[in-house]
């Protein structure tokens, strides 16, 4: 038995239009979450926080690389409990523009560009 469902699109229909699938984590880290909403909204959640205690430590805004590995970590070592396709994109100081897909699974790949 399932609890409700928390899907915000079926294929081409919009289920839940008030459903933002697009997720600051940073000033210039973005995600575009898919899967399970509650999943990929608790993991978006969980890497905020790593982030803004990252920034705190270090003193110095973080990597998209070091968000896209908060992801991947997140995703890989609850693979089997989670629903959830993630591309992080963004920008920082070291590297420039960066997008990197996270598929269900938690497989970390840097593309020059993705689709989800």
């Amino acid at each position: 038995m399932l609890a409700a469902d928390s899907r915000t699109s079926t294929g081409a229909y919009i289920a839940n239009r008030v459903s933002d699938k697009i997720t600051r984590v940073d000033e210039h880290i973005y995600v575009c979450r898919s899967g399970s909403a509650a999943d990929t909204q608790a993991i978006s959640d969980y890497v905020t926080y790593f982030l803004d205690q990252h920034r705190m430590e270090y003193g110095k805004p973080p990597k998209v690389e070091t968000a896209a590995n908060f992801f991947r970590q997140l995703c890989y070592n609850n693979k089997n409990a989670l629903t959830a396709g993630i591309l992080v994109a963004g920008w920082d100081a070291i590297k420039g523009g960066q997008v990197y897909s996270i598929p269900i699974g938690g497989a970390l790949l840097e593309r020059p560009y993705s689709i989800g």
